[in-house]
């Protein structure tokens, strides 16, 4: 699937070819930090189908516990979430499209949902999607 999207100004703008059946919903703390809610909605691309249109993304290198290594990248003037991936050189890259900057994100659905046990307690336990306590 194609899509487009831009961050809430628009400095950033991008375009990617997606599986939506790959889209996913993560409760991990840091997602939840890194969104400001409860969960963040993620749409992977390999690196090759995204095509940055406009702008540079800043970027914010998050080290977990685990020692890995994931780069958030925003928009430096209003802060929206563009997409996360591995640094280069750490094999095949992945980018993460935050679905909230999605032009067609009301046409993607989560299939999966990952560290539903940091989930907080008031979200509802969307029992129609395949569920993970961790990362997969």
């Amino acid at each position: 699937m194609k899509i487009d999207g831009n961050c809430h100004c628009g400095a950033i703008a991008y375009e990617a070819e997606l599986d939506p059946a790959r889209v996913r919903l993560c409760h991990c703390t840091d997602c939840q930090s890194l969104s400001g809610t409860a969960f963040r909605i993620t749409a992977p691309v390999r690196e090759a189908d995204f095509r940055l249109l406009r702008g540079e993304p800043k970027i914010y290198v998050k080290t977990a516990q685990s020692g890995r290594k994931r780069i958030q990248t925003f928009c430096a003037d209003c802060g929206s979430p563009i997409y996360t991936t591995r640094p280069k050189g750490e094999g095949d890259r992945t980018f993460g499209i935050r679905a909230g900057t999605i032009r067609q994100r009301r046409e993607l659905t989560p299939g999966r949902q990952y560290w539903r046990a940091s989930a907080l307690p008031w979200v509802p336990a969307m029992e129609c999607l395949e569920t993970f306590d961790g990362d997969g």
